[in-house]
């Protein structure tokens, strides 16, 4: 599509022509691992599956429009994703990364690419001083989640990426925008060079498939990265690129509804005496809530953590008492979930120096109707 469409349109029809040879709506799925040549080297645009297939060029194409971007790039995961792109810089080269990022992304980080003479300082990434002072010769990569897994802080992607445009050489800023999906927020047009995604979260939308994508504008920088996409080969097979494209198609409805009950669960839970602290950023109580109305203009997202009154004991029963927040790990889906991360998605973080609390207490806001979720919760609550 060559004009320009709000993100509600591009989510049904960008990348997804009807197929020309059957006018099928629906994109069909390439179920092939390898393509036939006309004579040696003179193909149809397509010679193996690793290295593109139909069905993953039409998602990654959805992707770019989404994010309002050049270039899609399609990964098995969101931790395929992420180790993508660190394979662009080489032993020696400093990132900063924020002091409260996602499990995976710091053990990925610290346990194993240090290992590789890859530098790393966390960095508490809502104050963009700290990150400017942060900066070291040999930095060429700022990592930013916004809002972040799981303390719900958020980055100014605006000014982070000024302060690192400023610097000679240039170094690039990335963002990981699982928590707020493209519906509520493009890093790209606030500064960022590189948007990541755990597609298996928000973007899929139905805990049925897991995936990761990158976003970027850069020529230069996208040749590198389908280089390596194809020789490192961590790509979804085209069933899990269908199945994204489908949860997409309804990306902003969902989104809407999960930021409505969200706020509600987040005002609700604001005002129970067993919870000690709500962390969400559409409450006013946010200490970054003006930043908020300004980054992610169409709402809040569907994630919310709490510290419990009394302690890690408390959390561990609230999350075994509910019914319809289901314990377990992951979020984005359209079934509410709840979690213990110091146990389960951050229990990587435990011996850093920032492990989050023994309290926190994660929830991913569903699609539900909000009294059931309501009733769950209260339930849950009673006596603790």
């Amino acid at each position: 599509m060559d004009k320009k469409y709000h993100i509600e349109t591009d989510a049904i029809h960008a990348g997804q022509e009807p197929d020309p040879s059957t006018g099928a709506i629906m994109t069909p799925i390439y179920q092939t691992s390898t393509y036939v040549q006309k004579s040696p080297g003179e193909h149809k645009g397509y010679e193996y599956s690793r290295t593109g297939n139909p069905t993953r060029t039409a998602f990654e194409s959805l992707m770019a429009a989404l994010e309002g971007g050049k270039h899609g790039l399609a990964f098995s995961s969101g931790m395929a994703a992420t180790d993508t792109i660190m394979r662009l810089f080489k032993p020696g080269d400093h990132t900063i990364v924020g002091n409260d990022v996602y499990g995976g992304t710091y053990r990925l980080f610290d346990k194993v690419l240090k290992q590789y003479g890859l530098e790393f300082s966390f960095v508490d990434v809502t104050d963009p001083e700290a990150i400017e002072a942060a900066i070291q010769p040999n930095t060429h990569l700022i990592w930013l989640e916004t809002p972040t897994n799981p303390m719900l802080r958020l980055a100014d992607i605006r000014a982070i990426s000024v302060i690192a445009a400023s610097k000679s050489p240039r170094i690039w800023v990335a963002v990981d925008n699982t928590f707020a999906s493209p519906y509520l927020q493009q890093p790209l047009s606030l500064g960022a060079d590189i948007v990541v995604h755990s597609t298996t979260k928000y973007l899929g939308g139905h805990s049925d498939v897991v995936g990761g994508a990158v976003v970027l504008n850069d020529e230069e920088a996208y040749l590198k990265l389908k280089f390596l996409q194809n020789a490192v080969g961590a790509v979804p097979g085209p069933q899990d690129a269908w199945l994204t494209m489908r949860g997409i198609k309804t990306l902003h409805l969902r989104m809407e509804r999960h930021c409505e009950n969200a706020m509600k669960v987040a005002q609700f839970l604001s005002d129970h005496s067993a919870i000690a602290e709500v962390y969400y950023p559409g409450l006013e109580s946010h200490p970054q809530h003006d930043l908020a109305k300004r980054q992610m203009p169409k709402g809040y997202g569907g994630m919310i953590s709490v510290i419990m009154a009394g302690g890690r004991d408390a959390g561990y029963q609230f999350v075994s008492r509910t019914k319809l927040f289901a314990l377990a790990e992951s979020l984005g889906g359209v079934e509410s979930l709840i979690e213990h991360p110091g146990v389960m998605t951050h229990a990587s973080t435990s011996d850093s120096t920032f492990p989050v609390p023994a309290s926190l207490v994660r929830l991913s806001v569903g699609v539900e109707h909000i009294d059931d979720l309501l009733e769950d919760l209260q339930s849950a609550l009673v006596g603790l």
